[in-house]
């Protein structure tokens, strides 16, 4: 796949995840005893334009674009493992499966420094 498909899909999942934490903001509002919902809510809402504004930076090719998308990719699928592990946790009253809700979150400490690591990584000097 092409970097222009992976910015596709990344720029789509970002729209879900924004639009799924505005969802889960209403539910926490008018549900009670919501607890885990916010916070749920947060890291959708936080890492969606984390992975767009990677994703733009990877574009512009001001940040190593491999590690860039890797980086908006982690933020995806961080924060989606994550959050989703909190709400079936919370209507469900079960984990995804063990360890879901702490690898989401390790996922996305490890793509903010993937991120930062793409900003910093000289780029290789080009022939002419």
């Amino acid at each position: 796949m092409t970097q222009f498909g992976w910015f596709r899909i990344i720029v789509f999942a970002a729209g879900l995840m924004g639009a799924a934490g505005v969802i889960l903001a209403a539910v926490a509002a008018h549900k009670a005893g919501g607890t885990l919902l916010p916070a749920a809510s947060s890291m959708l809402l936080f890492h969606a334009p984390a992975a767009l504004l990677a994703t733009l930076l990877a574009d512009r090719q001001i940040i190593r674009p491999r590690l860039g998308l890797a980086a908006a990719g982690g933020f995806v699928a961080g924060a989606t493992l994550f959050s989703t592990d909190l709400t079936v946790l919370q209507f469900l009253g079960h984990r995804l499966f063990p360890m879901a809700a702490p690898s989401g979150g390790t996922l996305m400490i490890l793509s903010w420094f993937l991120l930062a690591i793409a900003a910093v990584w000289p780029r290789a000097a080009t022939r002419t």
